[in-house]
Order: C-alpha cells, then structure tokens, then sequence
C-alpha cells in the first residue's frame, strides 16, 4: 500500500463520479474508496457496485466507508471504519483474514495500536490540515507520523484537507498513502493533480 488513496465525494451524479473517478484510475491510483455518506441505499449499492468494476478493471483495490453488509454483498476487497463504527476486531472476524480493514486513528496512537492488535491492515491519521468535506479539529501533529512508523508495523494514511504541496512533509516523515477527495475530484486540472500526489511517492 504506497500512493494516492482516492476517496470519492458525496456526489448523487453517478455519471459524472464515475467520470472522473475512471480518469483518476487512469493516472495511477493505489487505493480507492466509496463514501458517500448522505446517499439512500439503492443510491449507494449502484454507485458501489459500478466503482468496483471500475476498481477491478483497473487492478486497484476498491474498499468502502463504513457499510460492512455492502462490502459482503458486492464481494468489494474491504472496508473503512471510524471511531464511531465497529471494532477493527469486529470486523476482521465477520470479513475473515483476506479483506482490507482500515481504520480511522485521528490523531491517537492508542487507536492506531488497538487497531493494529484488532488485525487492521492500514492505520489513518488526521486531520492534519482544515477540509472542505469532513469536519473535525485540525489537531493531528504531523509527526505522529514519525511515532506510528516506529510502534506500529501497518501501512499510514495522512487525511483532512490533502494536497500535493501540504501532503510532501507526511509523506517525507514516512505516510504510505495520502487520501484525497476535493484536491482530486474539484481540481481545475485533475489529471496534474494525480500526477503531482504520485510523484510524491516516485522516489
């Protein structure tokens, strides 16, 4: 897991998600994630269920917020889930071992290690800086990156408020991902966009 992690708007357009979000799987995406939080169900399992075609024809594993039960029915590769929403160990047991479990650590090293020993597969820090679409304290200090390098073995996503530029201090002290929705799906031009995340990771 090293890259962009793509995480998508709350967008009712499926057209125009599915758009921009092929156009970003054609740049080079590590990880993409549904999250759609207002959406009705049948909203959310068409969406889902195109994304992952999607996903699969482009090799990258395709994960979603939160809704375990559509994650089983659509067969997707896992799931993301906050501090509100199951245990990490709650999941992996219904998932089993194969699926992708992420979880939301803010800006807590206790979470990130209760979600390591609950059998995580990536840990999420954040937010670092002021977003347009989650709203939460930017209180996570960028080198609780540093830390969780050093005490935890899981892969770490940088959240909140994510572009090329503020992204490159996480990325230099060790973040594996860097999730990003507005910087990526409002871009003027997203195609520079996901170039300018990936480069990040070029060395």
């Amino acid at each position: 897991m090293r890259g962009l992690y793509l995480v998508t708007p709350n967008w009712d357009d499926t057209d125009r998600l599915l758009d921009v979000s092929e156009q970003a799987l054609q740049e080079g995406v590590a990880l993409l994630q549904y999250r759609h939080k207002s959406a009705e169900a049948e909203q959310r399992r068409e969406q889902a269920g195109a994304l992952l075609a999607l996903a699969r024809k482009y090799g990258v594993p395709f994960i979603i917020n939160d809704f375990i039960e559509l994650c089983e029915e659509l067969d997707a590769d896992g799931v993301h889930v906050g501090g509100t929403d199951a245990s990490v160990a709650q999941v992996r047991a219904r998932l089993g071992k194969d699926k992708i479990v992420g979880a939301s650590c803010y800006g807590d090293m206790t979470l990130a290690r209760t979600a390591e020993a609950g059998g995580a597969s990536y840990v999420a820090f954040g937010g670092f800086y002021a977003s347009l679409v989650k709203k939460y304290p930017v209180t996570t200090p960028l080198d609780i990156v540093l830390q969780a390098k050093r005490e935890i073995s899981l892969p770490c996503v940088v959240i909140g408020g994510m572009t090329p530029e503020n992204a490159a201090p996480l990325v230099a002290r060790g973040a594996d991902m860097v999730a990003a929705i507005t910087s990526v799906y409002q871009a003027d031009d997203m195609d520079i966009a996901v170039q300018q995340f990936n480069q990040l990771f070029a060395a």
